[in-house]
């Protein structure tokens, strides 16, 4: 199970599978090998759900973004 959380905070957001996260891997832009999170934003979500993402990861991240900008996600292997 992995655990996404906001960077800044902390605060739990939900969990994925491990396909949820090979797939994030896959689609998004990574600093370096270790980074674990990633910028989400609407664009991003429309782009991973176009890509084929599961539909409870897209509500998550939907969710998650709600009517902000962007936020900073963080994911960790439980």
């Amino acid at each position: 199970m992995i655990t996404l959380s906001l960077k800044d905070s902390g605060a739990f957001l939900g969990t994925i599978d491990e396909a949820d996260l090979q797939f994030l891997i896959d689609q998004l832009e990574e600093e370096c090998k270790e980074d674990t999170d990633y910028y989400v934003c609407s664009a991003t979500i429309e782009m991973l759900e176009e890509n084929g993402a599961s539909a409870g990861l897209i509500k998550l991240l939907k969710d998650t973004v709600g009517n902000s900008e962007g936020v900073e996600v963080s994911w960790k292997k439980a």
